[in-house]
């Protein structure tokens, strides 16, 4: 039937009316053309006002919701709404797609703005993060993304004046984002007192920093930086809701419709109030406002774009109009005029001339509008409303005849009859009114049958019937004017319609898809005379279908442009336009309809480039018009290559099964065996389901693919080498137009293409992360720099990459069904073609996407599916071979003819220079001139036909070709059968190469003397190969069923056959002839064995649960083996022919005499004593070790061992080939692992002297030959094996520091909790008593006293108004490494504490600071190339990897200039833990702390990331670059060493091999160094350093340190190598040892620190000097002539440092910390003067007041007076258990108090002398002492305490103060409270868990620093006694300042660190204040 085929008639989009404001903003401007852009639905408008014409931008697939314009005004971004939004960037001239940015936002793109030179384009997603991302839109590559902010974001904008700096607004909020790397890192806009933080609608930047943006409540914010500067008020009275800068100035406008312009300084100019134009209305509202010149656009909510000239602004020129809120339901076309009239639910009826493309009426009503029909006259105008009414007007002045209201539900559809006397109105409630017209519409009759809401209705052309649909579906027939329903379907069937618009019915059957009940097409409208149908559904499409179409699923066109639903669609009267209606867009779209006859002149109306396949695409429904698929290519559509596990999944599982089973494995495991295999030849190619893989190479050897392997075959010396890289099926090959490099595609979850090089055999790079399941095609460009490949997946994804660089260049969806092939166009690099079934595309590259068009077939021919395709000798020209022996030539999308070439499908193609060849299932290779007009010459392929030379037998004559290519004198053929051959012009054919056809290969046997085996397969063929060097198949036969075991006799002279019917046959080894065959059984027989010795007996064991035994002589069955109760899998025979040892399927090991076949049990132990003549059971003792930890998902199919009883081979499902020693006892064996079989191994057999092995993949038909390379007769050759996998379970080796280091858990900043365990509520929580001393504010009291007793009296008080980093003590060597290194040749060294980079001057102590991380730095490394000088990087802790500013990241940046280059945000959730330049410096590898210890590489200028790969399961400490490599590097860690390599964007590894050492183990790899020749040295946690070549361990530098090597470092000018370890300082060793480039000499360093241990953590050797960090957090320069060693940096080695004094009068202070040491720094010459090691962790430390006593508190409840001038005890005492939190001297320096841990204050009277008795001590502290303050007079303590309370005490009675008006009076000497009213402001709003630690006000009382938890020094006026105060920041701790005091003079601030145990000093800055 004719509905078959789509119609051949055409519809092509002429006019929108209509515009998108609402919900959008910003979407309307001029082009450089003076064109209009904008957009409305799915659809971008370019509208040229001078030309009134459209044109349309259709490359959305969904709403377009956000537009930006290119500063070159010719480029237009678009984002759309959807599941998968993307962005188009399109030219505004042409309308086609530039670039296609995707696969990044989720749910729609809010917005977009380009930059200044139009580079980078920036969008905001509508994601619950607002996802802000930046694009290098050109290659369609994101630079960056981040996210946004919590709430919506409604503006963002590039500061077009700053480079890499952005602006965005939303809701309540503006930030400020500046790019760098790949990191967007925002700083919020603060409005401060200025304005009120409220939401921001639009922004616009403008110079010197400054940003003006428009905000909810009308005012213009001014910022300048972040901070808001000034408003300008009122600028309008509602939200502003849009701002355009030009060059002139600025324009807003805004929801009061006033549009206002600004000038550059942003002072009005003039005010435009579009309500008061002409055209105006009360409550217009302005959405998106464009000023260029003299013309002003404005778009306005309800749809309008007005265009206004400045200098008669009165009168705004309506451009464009349409509907705006609601839906849009109602149309109706003018039977006489071509008008068309709309009605919405925005109550206003339209008129529009489809012919002048304007609004030629509009008429407001009281009610939304839901229908609308026209009389037959033209005269009058009905109305259906929403509210049951109907309303009827006169057409032409619009004024009313007559409102009728009878129902009380929505009027959804009203007609009038054919000859104008009836008005059908059907409502909402089920009924349909008919009202008589000229009766002035009195009700004549009602319609009640159905039981749903009235859906369409239609007259018949007689005006006697009425047919209704419902909401149920129903189609009803009535009799007109009464109402009368017709039941009798006789009555109807001749009834002519007037109309068609009914969804349901015989005749428009064909617009449902079959199977479908689903409700989803609103509108139907028939055109007779064109005998098309046009519908409308709920998914924004048109389609034209034949009319009438009786056959569910019918062929349609289909035409996209509306957003969701498409409302309603209608004819134009005389059948010239189609018109239809959007409900939510509110667009009236008019299509031209082009009938089939002008289609002819229309071919330039091609279909118009689409990426969702829309526009005019086929439909896809219906399959029946195409022919019956040829079987062969039907087999191959239903292959799905999915796997139950992919390869990828198996560490996961591994890990899986291991915690599951971590008891188990106590046992020590057997080693693995020495004995290797590498492979040798495989028998095979990969034809049944692959074309067009074969070819020459450059140097004529030939190149294919079988199983998992890429075979290079030379022909001359029938030899092969191998490419296993890959590790699963290869589906496809491609070589490089040079012929040296090959890419080939795999099946895998995440399956990956290699591009290697045919010579080296090795990687060139590794794409993958864009396919899934497969990859079925790939291809080079002609210039051999790009590749494509298609995926397997649903949507058969096609990928353009550039392959060097591994870049992903752009992607699209190529089709539902499969796709062959896949051709890059070898004249223009960014076209291709796809063929597949029913597809033939075209595609160009548009940026980061592929823009497809269908191949137009026209009246040429069918949708064929196509096989293959080349390029021609022009870009335009194409050809393709299809399924039915056609070959199709195409000129650019066309078809321009077909010609017949084979019989049956044409499968492949290769074009030559002058012409083309083609191969065919008919067996045919014909060759072509170059227009595919005459066929040249053909060769057919026959065994008569086969020269002598052929390594093999052809199996039938004429078997399909896969594959031709030419070269080298001639044709290469690949056949389905497995078969390559070579055809030689002249005639005769070499057969190469071969294997088994389509089927499972299961049956193999070994030749019991001589080098040849047979297989038999479920190919019906028994063969015999030759494995000795000729490698060629001796003999085949065809059986009549497949098989699935065979045996050869024990004489060789006999070979047994099991076949899967259950019959077995024995045959004439020599000629196959059958001896003798026997059909017992009736399900598979599966293994077939001869009884060893004479071969007297035959077992034969078969799946139905039996082993027979035959007597091979009398060829009578003798026994029957009965008990097994699953399948038969092994059976093996002892030496004397007795015994069977049999496996079966559920697992079982039986034993059966023969040859009675009689049950025996054997204990378990026995087993391997008795002797067997074979083993290829994989149950039992001997072999449980074969079965591996995932052995749930696996099964172990095949073993075999040899004949000296040593080696074990076994195959399993998941395509592995293993070896094993024997017995393998116990669980998990040691093995090597062997990939090269795809899936699964389905036999093993080792040859009769175990030269070799042979072993076969089931479904990948290979038969594979290994040779067996025994232990010390090799050459040292990197082994392709792998080792086994699980992982060692002796342990690495221990260390405490290690430990430590492994273990620790770094948290970021914002989460750090307290560090004291206070409790109770926090002060600004609690309620405050009101003082008694609230005075009224005159009073004749005395003025309250000073708070504080200060010392600068006289001077004039200023406040301090800033601190600067001076200096800072400590270094980070606890749990880093090699962080410490020289910089410009030695003056400066370069190191990291907290979140601080520090260059330190080795002459002058001078610090500066890197201050730009906002968290712990963990690693820094420098860049040695001589290029990027004086380059660092540093790597920090941070939160999960989301891209946020919390997210762990790597700065690089200069370390002279402290500028940031780039910062590297990663995916290393947790933090960076090592970080290292590879030899150019140009990419920056970093390895993470996250559960997988990520590797990353990153092209660090650029920000981008290159590859990454999960490293270890365990921590790994470094990873560094080789010296001389930017793709080698070496990682090293918890029982970890790994190798290795990038390639492209993959990232490949080799685990280190041990194997080669006795008894070497892994241990825990802590440093690694590196030398010439592919050296690499690790240090080990044992002390040794081993030494490793390629990846083989090759010899172990025994003890090269008594402890572990945490460092070393290669020296790159004459290559020495430092090693830095812990070790006690003996007379010949010493911590730190210099070696020779091979380790074999060294001189060893001792570091005079006078430690117990030295652990060194760092070492870097510059000239002369070798630069040592160690644990002890000191940094020592060690001369390597004189041995000499001089401290630079000195610090605390434990914390935290809770004691911190300052010297009262000089600028010293004094540190106590955890370590026990008491130490004394010096500011001025920044360096320490003294430490005393106490013994004890000492807590609390205090100067007296002169200076000359220093009191200590410790730990242990002791505390200690010291004479300052001579370091002795003056007097000590230990009264309290607990630590002593705080000591003070009373300031008249009598009484010593002393707060600790037990609640407790003790008063110790100094007077007495240095017995120290206790006067007295405080009653009734209610939690521990925190913080004690004397008064100046001496006579109170306040002390503050753990429960966030502050009493006062009297001295030296201790009695508790309570009188508040008295303790308001008191002056103190001295404040460092953290609690009181005073001090109330200190404390911030987000301290949940974590506090403020430590305060303390200047001597002058009017700042105070404060410490916290988050590691924040903050600076604030003193007192501060309203709360959440403000204040300044200060980073340079880590989380925890515990201390903090400012010096005599108030200079500087020292504050003291606990989680860092560093001290940082502050230079104090003050108010400069002149004199007037």
């Amino acid at each position: 039937m004719a509905a078959r085929s789509a119609p051949s008639c055409h519809l092509r989009l002429e006019w929108v009316y209509g515009y998108r404001g609402h919900q959008c903003r910003n979407n309307l401007y001029y082009t450089a053309a003076k064109e209009i852009v904008y957009f409305v639905a799915g659809v971008g408008v370019v509208y040229s006002p001078r030309e009134h014409r459209q044109k349309f931008y259709r490359g959305h697939s969904d709403d377009i919701i956000s537009l930006a314009l290119h500063p070159e005004r010719v480029l237009v971004a678009t984002g759309q709404v959807g599941k998968e939004p993307y962005i188009c960037v399109w030219d505004s001239y042409t309308v086609q797609t530039i670039s296609v940015l995707k696969d990044v936002h989720t749910h729609g793109i809010a917005c977009l703005a380009f930059d200044l030179d139009g580079q980078r384009l920036v969008s905001v997603g509508l994601d619950s993060k607002n996802a802000v991302c930046v694009w290098d839109w050109k290659r369609g590559k994101m630079l960056s993304m981040a996210p946004g902010h919590t709430d919506r974001i409604f503006d963002i904008s590039w500061d077009l004046y700053q480079p890499n700096k952005l602006v965005s607004c939303g809701v309540k909020h503006i930030k400020f984002w500046s790019l760098c790397g790949n990191a967007l890192t925002p700083k919020r806009g603060v409005f401060g007192k200025t304005g009120d933080l409220q939401t921001i609608l639009c922004l616009a930047c403008a110079r010197d920093e400054l940003t003006y943006s428009g905000a909810l409540n009308g005012d213009i914010y001014v910022w300048k930086g972040i901070n808001l500067i000034r408003t300008i008020q009122g600028a309008h009275t509602a939200g502003i809701f849009s701002m355009n800068a030009c060059e002139e100035g600025f324009a807003t406008g805004g929801r009061d419709g006033c549009i206002r312009l600004w000038d550059l300084t942003f002072k009005p100019i003039t005010v435009i109030d579009l309500r008061e134009t002409d055209q105006g209305y009360k409550g217009l509202s302005v959405r998106s406002v464009c000023w260029r010149g003299d013309h002003i656009l404005v778009g306005t909510q309800d749809s309008e774009i007005f265009e206004i000239v400045v200098h008669e602004r009165k009168k705004p020129f309506l451009i464009m109009q349409g509907h705006c809120e609601g839906e849009l339901w109602a149309l109706a076309i003018h039977p006489t005029k071509p008008l068309a009239v709309t009605g919405s639910d925005d109550r206003s009826v339209r008129i529009w001339s489809l012919v002048d493309h304007a609004l030629i009426a509009r008429c407001n009503m009281e009610e939304p509008i839901r229908c609308a029909a026209v009389n037959v006259d033209g005269i009058h105008l009905a109305l259906g409303m929403k509210d049951g009414s109907f309303t009827v007007l006169r057409v032409r002045d619009m004024t009313e005849v007559v409102h009728i209201k009878d129902r009380k539900e929505a009027i959804h559809e009203l007609k009038y009859s054919p000859d104008g006397t009836y008005l059908a109105v059907g409502c909402n409630d089920s009924s349909v009114d008919i009202y008589g017209v000229s009766q002035r519409y009195k009700k004549m009759g009602e319609c009640v049958g159905s039981l749903s809401f009235i859906t369409h209705l239609d007259w018949s052309s007689d005006s006697r019937y009425l047919q209704t649909n419902d909401g149920n579906g129903k189609r009803l027939f009535y009799r007109m004017p009464g109402g009368k329903e017709v039941t009798n379907k006789d009555e109807t069937k001749g009834v002519h319609w007037a109309s068609w618009t009914c969804v349901s019915g015989l005749e428009v059957n064909g617009i449902w898809p079959k199977y479908s009940d689903i409700n989803d097409i609103n509108s139907v409208d028939g055109n007779y005379i064109g005998q098309v149908l046009v519908t409308a559904d709920d998914y924004g499409i048109v389609k034209l279908f034949r009319y009438p179409c009786l056959r569910k699923g019918a062929k349609f066109r289909k035409y996209i442009g509306h957003s969701a639903h498409v409302t309603n669609v209608r004819w134009s009267h005389d059948h010239q336009w189609v018109i239809s209606i959007g409900g939510a867009d509110h667009a009236v779209f008019q299509w031209r309809f082009i009938p089939e006859r002008k289609l002819k002149d229309a071919l330039h109306i091609a279909p118009q480039e689409s990426l969702a396949d829309s526009n005019s695409d086929e439909s896809d429904s219906d399959l029946s018009d195409v022919p019956e698929l040829d079987s062969e290519i039907e087999q191959e559509t239903q292959l799905t290559y999915r796997r139950q596990v992919y390869k990828e999944d198996l560490p996961q599982l591994k890990e899986q099964y291991k915690e599951k089973q971590k008891s188990g494995t106590s046992k020590r495991r057997e080693r693995a065996p020495g004995n290797s295999i590498r492979l040798h030849f495989v028998h095979g190619y990969r034809g049944y389901d692959c074309r067009s893989n074969l070819f020459y190479t450059q140097i004529g050897e030939i190149v294919y693919h079988v199983a998992a392997v890429g075979v290079i075959y030379n022909r001359q010396q029938n030899t092969q080498r191998f490419y296993l890289g890959h590790d699963d099926d290869i589906l496809c090959l491609a070589i490089h137009p040079l012929k040296d490099y090959v890419a080939t595609g795999q099946v895998g979850r995440d399956p990956s293409v290699h591009i290697w090089d045919t010579e080296t055999i090795k990687p060139l790079s590794i794409l993958k992360g864009y396919h899934q399941y497969g990859v079925c095609a790939v291809d080079f460009s002609a210039d051999g720099k790009r590749l494509a490949s298609v995926g397997i997946d649903e949507s058969h994804t096609v990928v353009l990459w550039d392959w060097k660089k591994g870049e992903k260049l752009s992607i699209a969806r190529g089709s539902k069904d499969k796709i062959f092939v896949v051709k890059m166009n070898p004249y223009v690099p960014d076209k291709l073609i796809t063929a597949g079934i029913k597809h033939m595309k075209f595609w160009r590259r548009a940026g980061g996407g592929l823009v497809g068009r269908k191949g137009y077939i026209g009246t040429l021919g069918k949708n064929e599916t196509m096989m293959c395709a080349v390029y021609g000798w022009t870009e335009e020209m194409a050809f393709s071979g299809t399924s039915t022996g056609d070959v199709c030539i195409w000129r650019d999308i066309f078809l321009v003819k077909t010609v017949k070439a084979h019989d049956g499908p044409v499968f492949s193609m290769h074009a030559l220079e002058k012409g083309f060849v083609t191969g065919g299932k008919d067996g045919v290779v014909a060759l072509w001139d170059d227009s595919f007009e005459r066929c040249l010459k053909t060769y057919a392929i026959k065994r008569a036909a086969l020269a002598p030379g052929s390594k093999g037998l052809l199996l039938e004559d004429n078997p399909s070709i896969r594959a031709i290519s030419l070269g080298h004198g001639h044709i290469l053929v690949g056949t389905k059968n497995g078969e390559i051959l070579e055809v030689d012009k002249s005639g005769p054919i070499t057969l190469l190469v071969q294997g088994h056809m389509e089927g499972e290969v299961w049956g193999l046997a070994t030749h019991p003397y001589l080098p040849i085996c047979a297989t038999v397969s479920d190919d019906k063929t028994l063969r015999i190969w030759d494995l000795s060097p000729s490698h060629c198949m001796l003999a085949v036969r065809k059986l009549k069923k497949g098989g699935r075991c065979c045996c050869f006799s024990p004489d060789g002279k006999a070979l047994a056959v099991g076949l899967c019917d259950g019959s077995f046959l024995m045959a004439n080894a020599d000629t196959l002839e059958d001896l003798v065959s026997f059909h017992h059984r009736k399900d598979i027989i599966s293994d077939i064995r001869f009884s060893p010795g004479s071969g007297k007996y035959l077992a034969v064991a078969s799946h139905d649960s039996f082993v027979d035994i035959y007597n091979v002589m009398s060829s009578k069955r003798v026994g029957i083996c009965k008990g097994a109760t699953s399948y038969i899998t092994h059976i093996d025979w002892d030496i004397r022919g007795k015994l069977l040892q049999v496996n079966t399927g559920a697992k079982e090991q039986l034993f059966f005499e023969a040859p009675r076949g009689k049950r025996q049990t054997i204990p378990r132990m026995e087993v391997e004593k008795i002797g067997w003549a074979s083993w290829t059971s994989v149950l039992g003792l001997c072999c449980e070790g074969i079965w591996p930890v995932i052995g749930e998902v696996t099964d172990i199919t095949a073993s075999c061992l040899t004949h000296d009883k040593m080696v074990l081979a076994t195959g399993d499902d998941l395509g592995f080939v293993k070896l094993f020693r024997y017995p393998a006892k116990g669980k998990f064996g040691k093995f090597k692992r062997y990939v090269a079989h795809s899936t699964q191994v389905t036999n093993v057999r080792w040859t009769c002297d175990d030269s070799m092995l042979v072993t076969l993949g089931g479904a990948d038909m290979s038969l594979m030959v290994w040779t067996n390379e025994m232990e010390g007769s090799r050459e040292k050759r990197p082994c392709d094996s792998e080792e086994s996998d699980t992982g060692s379970e002796e342990d690495g080796g221990y260390d405490s520091d290690v430990t430590r280091e492994n273990e620790i858990s770094y948290t970021i900043r914002a989460l750090s909790t307290n560090i004291r365990p206070m409790f109770g509520i926090k002060p600004h929580l609690q309620q405050k008593e009101p003082s008694i001393d609230e005075r009224p504010p005159v009073s004749r009291a005395p003025p309250q006293p000073e708070k504080l007793q200060t010392n600068n009296v006289g001077k004039k008080k200023r406040p301090i108004e800033d601190l600067m980093l001076e200096l800072v003590f400590g270094y980070r060597g606890r749990d880093c490494r090699n962080n410490v290194h020289y910089l410009n040749d030695g003056d400066d060294i370069i190191y990291h504490t907290a979140s601080i980079g520090i260059l330190h001057n080795v002459a002058t102590g001078t610090q500066s600071f890197y201050q730009e991380h906002n968290d712990d730095i963990l690693c820094l490394t420098v860049n040695q190339h001589p290029k990027f000088i004086n380059i660092v990087a540093t790597g920090q802790v941070g939160d999960s990897a989301d891209m946020s500013p919390t997210a762990p990241s790597v700065h690089i940046w200069d370390a002279v200039n402290k500028q940031t280059l780039a910062i590297l945000r990663c995916y290393h959730s947790k933090g960076v833990c090592s970080v290292s330049f590879s030899a150019t410096g140009k990419l920056l590898l970093s390895v993470g702390l996250d559960p997988e210890h990520t590797v990353t590489i990153w092209r660090w200028q650029e920000g981008a990331k290159i590859a990454s790969k999960a490293g270890h399961n365990q921590r790994i400490f470094v990873a560094e670059f080789r010296p001389d490599s930017d793709s080698q590097f070496v990682s090293v860690g918890v029982k970890h060493v790994k190798f290795w390599t990038l390639a492209g964007r993959a990232l490949l590894s080799k685990k280190g091999l041990l194997s080669t050492l006795e008894d070497a183990r892994m241990q825990t790899m802590l440093a690694v160094a590196f030398g010439a020749n592919n050296l690499t040295f690790t240090g080990t946690i044992s002390g040794d350093v081993c030494v490793w070549k390629d990846h083989i361990l090759c010899r172990v530098v025994a003890r090269a340190h008594n402890g572990p090597v945490f460092a070393m470092y290669t020296t790159l000018r004459d290559g020495l190598i430092v090693t830095g370890g812990k070790e006690r300082p003996s007379k010949e060793g010493g911590a730190v040892k210099l070696w020779d480039q091979e380790l074999r000499r060294c001189r060893a360093f001792r570091l005079e620190t006078g430690q117990v241990t030295d652990c060194v953590r760092s070492v870097c050797r510059g000239r002369g000097k070798i630069l040592v960090g160690t644990r002890n957090a000191e940094i020592i320069e060690v001369g390597e002539k004189n041995a000499a060693c001089n401290i630079l940096v000195n610090g605390h080695v434990d914390g935290p440092i809770w004691g911190l004094a300052t010297h009262p009068s000089r600028d010293f202070f004094l540190s106590a910390a955890e370590d026990g040491t008491v130490r004394l720094w010096d500011i001025a010459d920044k360096k320490m003067l003294n430490k005393v090691n106490l013994g004890h962790a000492a807590r609390t430390v205090c100067y007296s007041p002169e200076g000359d006593m220093v009191a200590i508190g410790m730990k242990n409840g002791e505390f200690i007076i010291l004479l300052v001038s001579s370091l002795k005890i003056w007097g000590k005492k230990r009264d309290r258990r607990c630590a002593i939190h705080d000591i003070r001297f009373s300031p008249d320096c009598r009484f010593l108090a002393v707060g600790s841990s037990e609640n407790s204050v003790d008063f110790y009277d100094l007077s007495l002398g240095p017995t120290l008795n206790r006067t007295s001590y405080c009653k009734d502290i209610p939690s521990f002492v925190i913080q004690m303050d004397f008064s100046a007079d001496s006579r109170y303590l306040q002390v503050s305490t753990g429960c966030y309370k502050r009493h006062v005490y009297e001295v030296p009675s201790g009695r508790h103060l309570t009188d508040q008006a008295a303790i308001d009076r008191i002056t103190w000497a001295t404040w460092t409270s953290i609690l009181g009213s005073e001090v109330m402001g200190i404390w911030s709003r987000h301290a949940e868990k974590a506090d403020v630690n430590c305060a303390c006000v200047s001597h002058s009382g009017i700042s105070l620093v404060t410490g916290d938890d988050f590691g924040m020094v903050k600076l604030f006026d003193f007192p501060c006694p309203e709360k959440f105060a403000k204040h300044k920041r200060f980073l340079g701790h880590s989380p925890h300042v515990t201390n903090i005091r400012f010096t005599s003079g108030d200079r500087h601030v020292i504050s003291a660190g606990g989680d860092d145990c560093r001290l940082v000093t502050f230079s104090a800055q003050e108010q400069t204040v002149f004199a007037s």
